[in-house]
Parts: structure tokens; C-alpha cells; sequence
């Protein structure tokens, strides 16, 4: 059974690595939650390594000056691993192809600008309408604030008669922005996968990013090892799934994306609730939390 704690710091001296969701978990995209940001400074003060791994589309620039926008200190974290990187990698090693349609709003425009010092050496990726591409870029709704996925089905089944692959750089299906729950470019990628597309996916649960985010917590002078990792997140099947599926334990958020599931009290989850909700995902976390503290 999962083992529901109270404090991060009733098991972090298990630890040596945390690799830690933002959106949920550190903040809910438009303030920092201080319980998680002290929890993360006190782990990362008695030795521990914390890498920020986040399936935003944006690369480590971006998500960087969003963390300093909102206050997050610089001594919670040793280092940020981004689902806009991984993917960004796959792009341009010409995973949909090198004239691409770029499907995502225009905040999203660094992940096509803030390019690697390698990215000179590949050919380059051009941005080009819908009748012209060779695949798809994915980073999210072109208006998340009000659209739905299902308003792209004419668009995606016209994608899927050319046989477009499409590159998801954001695998989450939802997150909470503020109050208000708003779709992600996982969600649109799922479902042109439910109407016969193909494609790729480079944040979590999907390896890419863990790969990332090792090279991330090595450069650190870490001595990286599976069994002094734990993976912290509220998505179960994203953060969770992929931390299980690399053989790290991990640590769920209930308080984040499932917060309705797990009883009244947000900060004090249910247990018989949580082991027949995680019973229903199949999925058994390590740990829960009510909110990372």
C-alpha cells in the first residue's frame, strides 16, 4: 500500500536525487507554494540534488525566467529538465520531418528560436502553414483559455490522409493555471492518436526526459543511482507512471490534479479513498502527500 506521509523530511534522508514536477507540485502557474519551496531547500541543505522535470513546452531558458517571475528561489533547485528541450532535440533531429506546421500559441515561439549550440550543425527547421508541412509541432491549443481539443478534429483528419506525424512537446492532458483547469498539448495529441495518427511524445512518462534529466543531475558532480531517486509529481499518469517505470519510488502530490478524489481535507488525504483510486489507476505510489511540505 501506499505510504501517506506528512513531510517530505519524514523520508528524504532516503534520497539523494528529487526530481520534482512544477505545475501542481511547486506552483500552480501563477504563484509558488512556500511549504514545497522551504521542503525543497531543507532537502537540498542536508546534501540532496533537486531537478526541476517539467512538461512544459518551453525550453530551460523559458521555464527559468517563469520561475524567477513568480519568486522561486534559486536554492530549491540544482537544475530544470524540460519536456520543450527533449522534444526539441527530436525535432530537430528531423523527427516530423524539417518543414514543420507548428500547432501551439505564440508564447511558445522559443522552442523554435532558443535553440542547443549543437543545432547549428543539423539542417535547419522551417516553420511552414498547414498545407505545406511535413509533420506537426506540438506544443499546446493555440488558445488554451478557451478552446477544447475537439475543435481540431477536421484539422487532425486532414493531418491523418497525408500521413503527418505529429511531435507532442507537452504530454500532459490538463493542469491547473490558477482556478482554472485548461487542456494541454497532451491532450490533442491523444486524441489524433485516437483517430489513427501517429505520435511522438518526449516528457513524461516517456523516457526522453528521465534520460534529460540524469544528464541534468550528473552535471551537478551527482553520482546518479536509481534506488537514492525519487520522483515527485500530482500527475499519476505522467509523474508517477514514469518514475515507476524507471525504477525510481515516487511521491504523490494528491492535493495537485486529483485533489477531489481523496476526501475533504486537501491537505490530509483519505486513506481508503487514495488505495481504491490508485487500485482504479493501476498504479501504486511509493508515498502520497497531501502537498509536497
Amino acid at each position: 500500500m501506499t505510504r501517506i506521509i506528512s513531510n517530505f523530511a519524514e523520508i528524504s534522508a532516503n534520497y539523494n536525487l528529487a526530481l520534482v514536477d512544477l505545475w501542481g507540485c511547486v506552483h500552480n502557474g501563477e504563484r509558488v507554494y512556500p511549504a514545497a519551496e522551504a521542503a525543497l531547500q531543507a532537502f537540498r541543505k542536508a546534501g540532496g540534488c533537486v531537478v526541476l522535470v517539467t512538461n512544459s513546452p518551453r525550453p530551460t531558458a523559458g521555464v527559468q525566467a517563469q520561475l524567477d517571475a513568480m519568486g522561486l528561489s534559486h536554492d530549491a533547485y540544482d537544475g530544470i529538465a524540460t519536456s520543450g528541450d527533449a522534444a526539441q532535440a527530436g525535432m530537430l533531429m528531423g523527427a516530423v520531418g524539417r518543414r514543420v506546421w507548428h500547432l501551439g500559441p505564440e508564447k511558445d515561439d522559443s522552442f523554435f528560436t532558443n535553440l542547443p549550440d549543437w543545432a547549428k550543425d543539423q539542417p535547419p527547421i522551417e516553420r511552414v502553414s498547414f498545407d505545406e508541412a511535413e509533420g506537426i509541432v506540438c506544443t499546446g491549443l493555440f488558445d488554451d483559455m478557451t478552446e477544447t481539443p475537439e475543435e481540431y478534429r477536421g484539422r487532425f483528419l486532414s493531418a491523418k490522409a497525408r500521413e503527418l506525424k505529429l511531435l507532442c512537446a507537452n504530454p500532459d492532458i490538463v493542469v491547473d493555471y490558477g482556478g482554472t483547469r485548461i487542456y494541454c498539448a497532451g491532450a490533442l495529441a491523444q486524441l489524433y492518436d485516437q483517430m489513427g495518427g501517429e505520435s511522438f511524445y518526449f516528457g513524461k512518462p516517456h523516457p526522453p526526459i528521465y534520460d534529460l534529466a540524469r544528464r541534468v543531475a550528473t552535471g551537478t558532480g551527482l553520482k546518479f543511482s536509481e534506488d537514492r531517486t525519487i520522483a515527485i509529481g500530482d500527475g499519476i499518469g505522467t509523474d508517477i507512471k514514469g518514475g515507476l517505470v524507471e525504477g525510481f519510488d515516487t511521491l504523490f502530490i494528491t492535493g495537485g490534479l486529483a485533489a477531489g478524489e481523496f476526501g475533504p481535507d486537501v491537505e490530509s488525504p483519505d486513506a481508503g479513498l487514495l488505495q481504491d483510486w490508485t487500485a482504479a489507476q493501476q498504479m501504486q505510489p511509493t508515498f502520497a502527500i497531501g502537498r509536497l511540505r
